[in-house]
């Protein structure tokens, strides 16, 4: 870390390391959020380049997602795991189809989820 590094910056670096797991699940969820927001909108606005962009970085948070599962924890595991899949799934299809309403859609369940993980953390 640069002592020249813009504020915001170092405090999101600060906040990453200092967080616990379900922290940082939290702040995936809402960074996949953001973008998936920002596709649809961009999508709505006939912005392609944007949108795809866009849609890029939420998959790759979902990716993560993916590969972070320890499935040896059982159902609950497992049923993310199958969301996650399904996510990535419906936003091929938006993708394909430039659907603002399927990127919402995933939005908008992702919310749910994260509304959990915050409760599970404490946050």
């Amino acid at each position: 870390m640069s002592a020249y590094a813009p504020a915001p910056n170092v405090y999101r670096e600060s906040a990453v390391l200092t967080a616990t797991p379900q922290q940082l699940v939290v702040m995936l969820y809402d960074g996949a959020n953001r973008f998936l927001t920002q596709s649809a909108v961009a999508m709505r606005e006939g912005r392609p380049g944007v949108a795809g962009q866009k849609l890029r970085r939420a998959e790759a948070i979902i990716d993560e997602l993916l590969t972070t599962l320890d499935l040896s924890v059982g159902e609950i595991a497992e049923r993310l795991q199958a969301l996650y899949v399904f996510f990535k799934q419906h936003l091929t299809a938006a993708r394909l189809e430039q659907s603002a309403d399927k990127v919402e859609e995933v939005a908008r369940l992702m919310r749910d989820l994260r509304s959990a993980w915050a409760a599970a953390a404490g946050a």
